[in-house]
């Protein structure tokens, strides 16, 4: 965990029932709306990759991508956006996979990385770990390699990270919540 940890835990609101009656929604965007905090979500994540060698990070749609355009601006490397279905325009591959509440597709450009490039897969939150497994491997497909795979938050409940881990995927979250 960061050393600023418990200021974006904080700074994240829960909303009970939505999308849907016993689901506790973490909503981080208390957290990006606060300059102070989100500073120090984004440095927080530099803190711990400014000195692993990476080539991309493969960003989530959508959140995903707030937290990793200003990653990979800072660390100096590409970004690459993992996209739901239908959205790229240029050849891709995709990877179908199930969440908690229904199924989905997201793909990928066939160009997004070369054999061998070091990639780290980002997110805003770890559920069930599905749209991060389908991302890992299509970048697994790309011939890249996964490094690691990152988050604000943790629902080990759901146990996605679990998962995760399984496949052989290392883990980092900043904050962990119980419930789901």
């Amino acid at each position: 965990m960061s050393a600023y940890s418990d200021d974006i835990r904080n700074a994240i609101r829960t909303v009970a029932d939505w999308p849907e009656k016993g689901v506790m929604f973490r909503d981080i965007m208390p957290l990006l709306q606060d300059a102070a905090v989100f500073r120090k979500l984004i440095d927080s994540f530099v803190h711990r990759y400014q000195n692993q060698k990476l080539d991309a990070i493969a960003a989530i749609d959508a959140r995903g991508f707030i937290l990793g355009a200003p990653l990979a601006y800072e660390l100096g490397i590409s970004l690459v956006p993992v996209r739901k279905k239908g959205k790229l325009p240029f050849e891709t591959v995709t990877q179908s996979y199930d969440l908690e509440y229904c199924s989905a597709t997201i793909e990928l450009h066939t160009d997004a990385f070369a054999p061998g490039d070091r990639v780290l897969v980002m997110d805003d939150l770890i559920a069930t770990g599905g749209t991060m497994l389908a991302a890992c491997e299509l970048v697994k497909r790309l011939q890249a390699e996964v490094v690691e795979v990152a988050a604000i938050i943790d629902l080990p409940d759901l146990n996605g990270s679990q998962r995760l881990k399984q496949a052989g995927f290392d883990v980092y979250a900043i904050c962990e919540f119980d419930g789901h």
